[in-house]
């Protein structure tokens, strides 16, 4: 049923119970791994409510450098996860808007299904302008599941 499953990550909690999900599915169904890490461009070039954006402001975030890391890290976790469940796994960086970027790599790719966060580190911009995992149901003829995250917290 599906062959190829494609995970969206910004590194947030939320995706990581989406990866937990995507390796399940992928092992039942001996299914490839794409993890994918999208900059959102628009919101650091407006600096509007990324993770990012709050780092540059304090101080705390380097830039093009740092956000090479992050999206290093979010991806890696996805494919050695899938690595460890023997599965075969690809990752992808990219920048643009999130959900188009998203739904491009899912046609291109011929992806079979979308795991994802119902949000992830957004802010101000969610709330503005919709959350990528709504932008992309609408963007996308692929299946989509929405993995929930509750903060124990």
């Amino acid at each position: 049923m599906y062959e190829r499953i494609l995970v969206p990550t910004d590194g947030s909690n939320v995706a990581k119970v989406a990866v937990e999900q995507a390796i399940d599915l992928a092992e039942k169904y001996d299914a490839e791994v794409h993890a994918i890490f999208v900059a959102d461009t628009d919101a650091i070039a407006y600096g509007l409510g990324t993770e990012q954006v709050d780092r540059i402001r304090q101080g705390q975030f380097q830039g093009m450098t740092e956000l090479r890391e992050d999206a290093e890290e979010a991806t890696g976790y996805v494919t050695e996860a899938a690595e460890a469940a023997g599965l075969t796994a690809y990752e992808r960086h990219a920048g643009g808007q999130p959900h188009k970027m998203i739904a491009d790599y899912a046609e291109d790719n011929d992806i079979d299904l979308i795991v994802m966060g119902s949000h992830g580190r957004s802010g101000v911009r969610r709330a503005l302008l919709g959350s990528v995992t709504e932008r992309l149901l609408r963007s996308t003829h692929v299946p989509v599941l929405v993995v929930d995250y509750v903060d124990d917290d």
